[in-house]
């Protein structure tokens, strides 16, 4: 990929569709599980579109620039792990719990009504900026030191 050309799945607004399932968490209060589950499909089709795009981009490279099926493979188990890791599993597990957390708070507080229906769903909103990058970067430093160190 050259410096100017963009990444369809990493630099434009597609990009968001990684965090559907932070927004599923974060409704889970409110709404049916179907629906919370259905956003784990939207980001799991991102990451699987994404671990396509960059297995064909490598496969599609010369061997003696890290193409063909080698290539591939370490493209799509790279992009894979590092997808599921760091757009649905770590910030799905953690929207979960901020949720989880902040309604178990407000019933011992005994707090009642609308903020008690959907405070825990605008802490859980609120929080996704903020584990973003923070679960990004572990993630990339725990690929660096396992999967990349030994495939590459």
């Amino acid at each position: 990929m050259s410096i100017t050309e963009k990444d369809l799945y990493r630099d434009t607004p597609v990009r968001y569709l990684g965090y559907a399932n932070e927004i599923g968490e974060a409704f889970r209060p409110v709404i049916k599980k179907i629906f919370v589950h259905a956003s784990y499909a939207v980001a799991i089709s991102y990451v699987l579109a994404d671990t396509a795009d960059k297995s064909k981009k490598q496969y599609d490279k010369p061997e003696i620039l890290g193409g063909g099926f080698r290539g591939a493979a370490v493209a799509s188990g790279d992009t894979l792990l590092w997808q599921m890791f760091a757009s649905v599993i770590i910030p799905g597990f953690t929207i979960n719990r901020i949720c989880w957390l902040s309604k178990a708070a407000l019933k011992a507080n005994k707090v009642k009504g609308p903020v008690a229906k959907w405070g825990p769903t605008m802490l859980g909103l609120l929080a996704i900026p903020f584990i973003i990058h923070p679960i990004d970067n572990a993630v990339d430093y725990a690929m660096d030191n396992t999967y990349r160190k030994y495939v590459k």
